[in-house]
């Protein structure tokens, strides 16, 4: 029986009918629950729209819960490691924001209200049936190392570039911090403007930067281009 909710509650690729209805209700249900959000003032419908919703993500957290045996391959272990997997978390977070209801009755439960802006990341749970992101964490995986020396790479750029400029120009930088924004901003090419050198030798830093900054965000772009090919020709 528990197999076969867990074959059920699990994406389907297709083979799987009552699997397939399963993955459209969930999405219709995650599309409804943040179209709420899309609005400022709230209503008897919107309500409703997240007291349903929610009671749908709690049984699929329950029925995803007594099935994580058949998802981690753990045994009994299987139960403790699920909630901190990284879907359950989200799944987690997209719940909890119905504690807000509590907060009628008791002053101290106001604090839930905090919770709501949660409700936002219920659009992750998109994730778990979206087929394409399925393929990037897979290319993730198998280029991790080189992803990680990477992301090293652009971290450190990232703090030399700010420790140079801070002390080459500490008039327009009044915080460590500032030059670090500042830094990320160069690394990325992005260019807000909004802090800036003015000095000639600020300036040359700012375009050596620039320069530098192409090439490392150029890097991860390829590896995730070209491992994303790979595995789509695998699909097919």
């Amino acid at each position: 029986m528990r197999k076969r909710l867990y074959d059920i509650i699990e994406p389907s690729d297709g083979g799987n009918k009552i699997s397939s209805v399963y993955d459209v209700i969930m999405m219709f249900c995650i599309i409804i629950s943040v179209i709420p959000l899309a609005f400022k003032e709230t209503n008897e419908v919107f309500k409703w729209f997240d007291y349903v919703t929610v009671g749908v993500f709690i049984l699929d957290y329950f029925f995803r819960f007594i099935t994580a045996d058949f998802k981690i391959n753990k045994s009994l272990f299987s139960f403790f490691i699920y909630p901190f997997t990284p879907f359950a978390i989200i799944d987690l977070i997209s719940i909890l924001p119905v504690l807000t209801i509590l907060n009628k009755g008791f002053k101290l439960f106001r604090l839930f209200r905090l919770l709501r802006t949660l409700k936002v990341l219920r659009a992750l749970k998109f994730l778990r049936y979206s087929k394409s992101f399925n393929i990037i964490a897979s290319v993730f995986k198998k280029q991790k190392r080189i992803l990680s020396a990477v992301v090293t790479t652009a971290i450190v750029y990232v703090l030399i570039s700010a420790l140079v400029i801070y002390n080459v120009e500490p008039e327009s930088f009044s915080t460590f911090f500032d030059a670090i924004y500042w830094a990320t901003i160069s690394l990325t090419t992005v260019g807000y403007g909004d802090i800036y050198p003015v000095t000639t030798i600020g300036r040359v830093v700012t375009m050596v930067s620039s320069i530098f900054g192409i090439a490392i965000i150029a890097l991860p772009s390829g590896v995730i281009t070209a491992g994303y090919l790979e595995e789509m020709g695998k699909k097919e």
